[in-house]
């Protein structure tokens, strides 16, 4: 069924007050404000999914689809015990902006189940995979929501949608989703894109940032896929990796730590503080990452990691917000008054995005393009769009976070009057 808007959603509020920042510097009409404002739709479900042990359990479970003025609806789904529906209509609303920052042909959309993916076994998964699908099947489509990983997912469970996304519709669907397993019509380079677009923007701008003047030292707080690539990109460019957290534990070596061992550790043992008493490495505490002396701070976690209680601790001079929102609006002013660069999620981790398109396109095309092809292309957009919201931000002396939030509403303006206003009166 489709739910009300809820009451209660401060992380919602929290985004559009960023949108109502952007518009002060662009001559938008109070009505597309009052458009973008809320989502077009969200649904709550509940999935009932049978156990090994062959008791039923209930899951909740949401999918939103904020605004489809510039195409489809884009966004991952994930699987998180905390999860809520002010989390997922935050983060399609992110998405919308994010789609609209790289000109991609998509609106935003978000999904998620409450649910400790750890507590269930892999054909458990499988069968909570499939019954969202099951759920949802009515709101989602190719030219209609198109789903992706995102937190606690991967691209087993994409194989999984997708195919029964396929058997609902009686027929092969592999544009429904992206992320997939490169068997089922998943892209070539779209495990490593979120990082790779991120390392793209640090080497586009890496002289406007002062980071070619610093001693290229590097935090990264959250080493799932996005933060070992990240580190990988890094290390490889003469960058020094001297801090790593995960969900438990963190560590530090001021002298580097090795981008290809930390993985291996990670892959190993599930966790990088048992890369502690190698080559001088010492534990920390995960709160002390975000304090620790770098140049670069890159949170690739989850949302308001460094909020008011821990902004002023800051070292970093920029922050690459490879994570969806992990800075919050009260941190942004801190660490703007204390001349630390944000990077915003909506710029810094769209190159995930961008490859999920890409992975579309040649969906519908069933016409698949070579690794190189796929790396050139984003190194382009993302290269396109980052200069421009540098650029931007120059000329209105506005931070990078509210000139990427301008780049965008100029754009989703720009759609909807396009699109007219007079052909879609419900009153009528």
């Amino acid at each position: 069924m489709v739910t009300p808007v809820e009451e209660f959603h401060p992380q919602l509020d929290n985004a559009r007050g960023l949108l109502l920042e952007a518009a002060r510097h662009l001559d938008v009409h109070p009505s597309i404000i009052e458009q973008l404002g809320s989502p077009k739709e969200s649904m709550t479900a509940r999935l009932m999914v049978r156990m090994d042990d062959n008791t039923e359990r209930s899951f909740t479970a949401w999918r939103c689809r904020y605004d489809d003025t510039k195409g489809p609806t884009k966004g991952g789904i994930r699987f998180h015990p905390d999860a809520s529906l002010d989390e997922v209509e935050t983060l399609a609303f992110r998405m919308m902006c994010k789609c609209a920052v790289m000109n991609l042909p998509f609106g935003g959309g978000k999904g998620a189940v409450r649910v400790d993916p750890r507590t269930l076994s892999r054909a458990e998964l499988e069968r909570l995979s499939r019954a969202y699908v099951r759920a949802f099947y009515p709101l989602m489509g190719p030219d209609r929501d198109i789903p992706a990983p995102d937190v606690n997912t991967n691209a087993s469970v994409m194989g999984w949608m997708v195919d029964e996304y396929s058997a609902l519709a009686g027929k092969p669907q592999p544009a429904f989703i992206t992320g997939k397993p490169i068997a089922l019509g998943g892209s070539l380079g779209r495990s490593d894109a979120t990082a790779r677009g991120g390392f793209h923007v640090v080497k586009n701008l890496e002289k406007e940032l002062n980071l070619a003047d610093c001693d290229k030292t590097v935090c990264i707080q959250g080493f799932g896929n996005a933060g070992q690539h990240m580190a990988t990109f890094l290390h490889n460019d003469g960058y020094k990796i001297v801090g790593l957290s995960d969900s438990r534990g963190a560590v530090y070596c001021a002298d580097g730590i090795d981008a290809y061992e930390a993985v291996r550790v990670k892959h190993e043992t599930g966790m990088v503080s048992a890369l502690a008493g190698m080559n001088g490495i010492q534990t920390m505490d995960p709160d002390d990452l975000i304090a620790a002396d770098c140049c670069l701070l890159v949170p690739a976690a989850l949302e308001e990691m460094i909020n008011k209680d821990n902004a002023h601790r800051v070292k970093a001079k920029v922050i690459l917000e490879l994570a969806n929102g992990p800075v919050t609006p009260k941190a942004d002013k801190i660490l703007e008054d204390n001349g630390v660069i944000v990077v915003p999620d909506i710029l810094a981790n769209a190159g995930g995005v961008t490859v999920s398109y890409f992975e579309w396109v040649q969906n519908l095309q069933m016409f698949y393009w070579e690794l190189d092809e796929i790396h050139t292309r984003l190194k382009a957009i993302m290269d396109r769009e980052s200069r421009a919201i540098w650029e931007l931000a120059k000329a209105t002396k506005t931070s990078m976070r509210t000139s990427a939030y301008i780049h965008a509403l100029r754009r989703l303006n720009d759609a909807i009057e396009a699109g007219g206003t007079q052909g879609h009166d419900d009153s009528r």
